[in-house]
C-alpha cells in the first residue's frame, strides 16, 4: 500500500500538496505541523514512485469540528470521536482507490482506539464519496456558521462505527 506514516520531514510536501489541493481553504505551515505532532499516528503520505501524491490528517476530537486554520493546542482527554481533518489528492491520484483504502485504514485505526463514530467536514463536492464510504450529513443548526466558513458546499458528516 503506498500510504505511509508522515513525518515532521514531509511538512514541506503536505503544504505544497494543500496549497494545491485546496486552494479555497488554505491553513498556514504551524496548523499542518501542529497536527502532525499532536497526533502522528492519524498523519499519513500517499506515495507514488517516490514522489508524494496525498495526504491525510487525523484525530480524536470533540462532537463538533474544530475552525479552519487554527491550532487545537492539545488533543482533548474527553475525546468523543475520531475526526477527519484532511484527505487530500492531487486530480492525477483520485479515482484509484487511494481514498477508498485510506478510509478503511481510517476506520479501523479509530474502532481500534474505541471511537463509536469518524467525523468530517466534506468540502469541494466531495460529499458524494463520503456517503459512498458510509457517511450521513449531519444537520446542526447551532454549526451552520461555522460549518459555512469551510465554503458554500460544505457538510458536516458522521459514520456510525458501531456497524461494521
Amino acid at each position: 500500500m503506498p500510504w505511509r506514516p508522515m513525518t515532521p520531514q514531509d511538512l514541506g510536501q503536505v503544504q505544497a500538496l494543500a496549497d494545491v489541493i485546496h486552494v479555497s481553504h488554505p491553513e498556514d505551515p504551524d496548523v499542518l505541523a501542529e497536527r502532525q505532532r499532536l497526533y502522528p499516528q492519524g498523519c499519513l503520505m500517499l506515495i507514488e514512485d517516490g514522489r508524494s501524491i496525498g495526504y491525510a490528517l487525523t484525530h480524536p476530537w470533540r462532537s463538533e469540528p474544530p475552525p479552519l486554520n487554527r491550532l487545537l493546542r492539545e488533543i482533548p482527554a474527553c475525546a468523543t470521536t475520531y475526526y477527519i481533518h484532511d484527505v487530500a489528492l492531487l486530480p492525477e491520484a483520485r479515482g484509484q482507490g487511494h481514498a477508498a483504502q485510506i478510509v478503511d485504514r481510517l476506520t479501523v485505526h479509530a474502532r481500534e482506539a474505541g471511537f463509536g463514530s469518524l467525523m468530517l467536514v466534506a468540502v469541494n463536492q466531495s460529499r458524494s464519496f463520503w456517503e459512498k464510504a458510509g457517511f450521513r450529513v449531519i444537520a446542526d443548526p447551532g454549526l451552520e456558521a461555522k460549518i459555512a466558513s469551510y465554503g458554500p458546499d460544505a457538510v458536516l458528516m458522521m459514520r456510525d462505527l458501531a456497524r461494521p
